[in-house]
């Protein structure tokens, strides 16, 4: 597997790869509309074909990550993911990771618990809002839960030390 940062080289089949996962390359969090295919991120390769991908936006000194995607779960691919987004928050100067997913996302409020990400903020109701900006989000998601919160997840972040 090879992690490379999202560049002007893979840019189009990044997009690509957005919309097969999201059916759509805008996503709303916290009541705004964010372009996917202008955030940063680290594409993950094999086999000239992409089999995970971060998004993130930096801003005041936070790192957002706004999609985690893994087409191989198992293998640890979500995990480093998390990993280089750290280093590239630290070394960026970023004090806090901050990751939003939504009430009926079991998995993801597992995985994110599980790298170190504290539960920091329920926006309740917030799908609602989010419909009004984006009419194709489902009512009911995953696993047969109505779709109607997002859950924050933050991390704070130590910085780089020099070796």
């Amino acid at each position: 597997m090879e992690f490379v940062a999202i560049d002007e080289t893979n840019r189009e089949c990044v997009n690509e790869f957005i919309e097969s996962q999201w059916h759509a390359a805008e996503m709303v969090i916290r009541g705004s509309v964010v372009d996917m295919t202008r955030t940063e991120g680290i594409v993950v390769w094999e086999k000239g074909n992409i089999v995970g991908l971060l998004t993130y936006l930096i801003r005041d000194g936070i790192c957002e990550i706004i999609s985690l995607d893994s087409r191989q779960e198992g293998r640890g691919i979500g995990r480093t993911l998390i990993e280089r987004i750290k280093e590239t928050a630290r070394r960026k100067k970023c004090r806090r990771l901050v990751v939003i997913t939504t009430n009926d996302n079991i998995q993801a409020i597992r995985f994110y618990q599980r790298c170190g990400f504290d539960m920091a903020h329920l926006y309740h109701n917030a799908l609602n809002f989010s419909r009004k900006l984006k009419p194709e989000i489902p009512l009911i998601g995953a696993n047969g839960i109505p779709l109607m919160h997002e859950i924050e997840f933050v991390m704070d972040l130590e910085p780089l030390r020099n070796k």
